[in-house]
């Protein structure tokens, strides 16, 4: 699939089938994850990969009842390591660096599923705390995103956008 059709065709997918993502399928969106641009290429991010049901079922839990992150046959938290950018950033790295670097992985992951035929949905609304100890990271590690993984089960409709004119400013 070419880029821009990537674009068109990501859409928030919040039903999955019953179909497995193999190895290899998410060993491709894995690949394309490790080249996101990242501040000072520091890839001051880590993911965890999530398959396992009542791992899932707590993550549902600390994300105020989202039923589908059960439903989809993996689910990545995407978690910013300030300490990783500190060492070159500081405080800036701390609080804004590794967060963008973590959602641009984030970013990236998405667009590679569309390409593969899967869908997703970006997850933001839940209990950090509660996140972070379903997935066992790493002290200081920050879980800033989820994102469940599947083929989808559903064909949303498509969601008007703000107009250009009203979303890019001319200085």
């Amino acid at each position: 699939m070419e880029l821009f059709e990537v674009f068109a065709a990501r859409h928030s997918i919040r039903a999955f089938t019953d179909q497995p993502v193999t190895g290899e399928i998410l060993g491709k969106i894995l690949e394309a994850v490790n080249r996101a641009p990242s501040a000072g290429n520091l890839q001051a991010f880590d993911i965890y990969r999530v398959t396992k049901v009542e791992h899932k079922e707590a993550l549902m839990s600390a994300s105020h009842d989202q039923e589908f992150l059960v439903q989809a046959p993996v689910v990545l938290v995407f978690c910013a390591a300030p300490a990783r950018s500190a060492v070159r950033y500081n405080e800036r790295g701390v609080t804004l660096y590794c967060i963008q670097d973590a959602t641009i992985a984030c970013t990236y992951v998405m667009l590679a599923a569309t390409a593969l035929g899967l869908g997703s949905v970006w997850v933001g609304a839940f209990d950090e705390e509660a996140v972070w100890k379903v997935i066992g990271a790493e002290p200081g590690q920050r879980p800033v995103a989820m994102l469940p993984i599947g083929y989808p089960n559903e064909t949303p409709r498509i969601r008007p956008r703000r107009k250009l004119d009203n979303i890019v400013h001319s200085v």
